[in-house]
């Protein structure tokens, strides 16, 4: 078990964060190699290593600097970071535009308006800022009803953390906010590894009850970097369990229930839900009874998903509607052949276990997948399994969520409802 997070209060008297208001006059230049001007003319907010022809002096990595192009004219502002290959993150491409602090609690305060109509209707938690989507590369806020969780995965965007947890006290004064960052994500950016820690407030309870859709959840968000609870398929979840009224449903990867708790709601004959870890399935009965669903229509089954769909297919067992919802696979695009195989495999099996006319909901969370190479794969997994496919919807990730015109990078959830025969 973790211990209890350490309690570190944010400050303007306490903080001893280097200043974030930069001046022009201080300002680093950094040079683009001829030819590499494209992406950022488009508003691409990344620049990888490769591309930069000079730095004209040493910034700290964090440093807000200026992006000029071979010829010396100015093209934007962003993070630099030496340790990265996305050697700059920018920020800004108007050049009279300062990038300080108030720059900062714009971005923020805009982000946080947008979503305001999400946070109604049944529901209190959602993504309040999503990296770059919301020009703010490498902070992510979750709001979780009274309570907030932070994370903070480039060396820029920990830098001007003093202003975002104070403006985040100023918009929304929450109960507490917590830093969940992933550490994975740090490492490639040279950070070191994120604490347990809260950063504003007193540690909230063990277990924080949100309300998505009218129903309730109770996640823990003291624990690690995840909360056992993914507000990114709040809508899929949604439309799934339309399907699923006097259903057989199967739910795979079920963590801590949402499409289970969602097809029960919705009037399932019965749900079976599997996943590998036990304080998921556990944490899943609670949240039925929670919720004052029908637990005898309810099965949990605590093993491995591929193991298991091979012993439902060997035991002959037949299933109406069929979620499959893995983790990411293809974490980069040098994965993708790998995970190719593995979705493959896991919709097949899927595939085998359904009625005749069933609907399979099929999901991937990586980003290097896009939904036209995922689209080939469960072609394929049809091919072996003998079977015929009507994709009859196309799920995405929910509008806080953004995907960023000129970033289609931050596109990574997509899913496939199809109708198998």
């Amino acid at each position: 078990m973790i211990g209890s997070p350490t309690i570190i209060h944010y400050s303007p008297l306490t903080i001893h964060y280097l200043p974030i208001c930069i001046t022009f006059a201080v300002m680093i230049d950094v040079l683009l190699n001829k030819g590499k001007e494209k992406a950022v003319l488009q508003k691409h907010p990344w620049v990888f290593s490769g591309a930069v022809e000079k730095v004209k002096g040493k910034p700290a990595n964090g440093d807000v600097v200026r992006l000029l192009n071979a010829k010396g004219d100015f093209m934007a502002y962003g993070f630099y970071n030496d340790q990265s290959r996305v050697a700059l993150r920018l920020l800004e491409w108007e050049e009279a535009i300062e990038i300080n602090d108030e720059w900062f609690r714009r971005k923020l305060a805009t982000a946080i308006k947008s979503r305001t109509h999400v946070l109604a209707n049944g529901t209190n938690t959602c993504r309040l800022v999503f990296s770059e989507a919301d020009y703010l590369p490498g902070l992510i806020v979750d709001k979780y009803a009274g309570h907030l969780a932070v994370q903070v995965l480039t060396s820029g965007m920990e830098r001007v953390m003093p202003v975002i947890i104070d403006e985040l006290q100023k918009l929304l004064n929450p109960e507490s906010i917590s830093d969940k960052s992933d550490n994975s994500s740090r490492a490639h950016e040279g950070l070191a590894e994120a604490e347990n820690k809260v950063l504003f407030g007193n540690p909230p309870p063990e277990i924080v009850e949100v309300l998505e859709n009218n129903i309730v959840y109770g996640i823990n968000i003291t624990e690690g970097q995840k909360s056992g609870f993914y507000c990114d398929q709040r809508d899929n979840r949604h439309i799934v369990a339309n399907y699923a009224k006097g259903k057989k449903v199967l739910d795979c990867f079920c963590y801590t229930g949402g499409f289970t708790l969602n097809s029960l709601k919705n009037g399932a004959a019965s749900v079976t839900s599997v996943d590998s870890s036990a304080l998921a399935i556990e944490t899943l009965k609670e949240n039925i009874l929670l919720n004052k669903l029908d637990a005898d229509k309810h099965t949990a089954i605590k093993s491995d998903v591929n193991v298991q769909l091979r012993k439902f297919r060997d035991d002959g067992e037949k299933f109406d509607v069929i979620v499959l919802d893995p983790p990411k696979y293809a974490p980069s695009r040098s994965a993708l052949t790998r995970a190719s195989r593995a979705y493959k495999d896991l919709n097949r099996l899927g595939m085998l276990l359904l009625n005749e006319g069933g609907l399979l909901a099929t999901y991937s969370c990586s980003g290097a997948m896009d939904m036209e190479s995922f689209k080939q794969v469960i072609a394929w997994a049809a091919l072996d399994a003998g079977k015929q496919v009507q994709f009859i919807y196309q799920f995405h990730q929910p509008e806080d969520h953004p995907v960023r015109a000129s970033f289609p990078e931050g596109e990574y959830l997509k899913g496939l409802l199809c109708r198998v025969f």
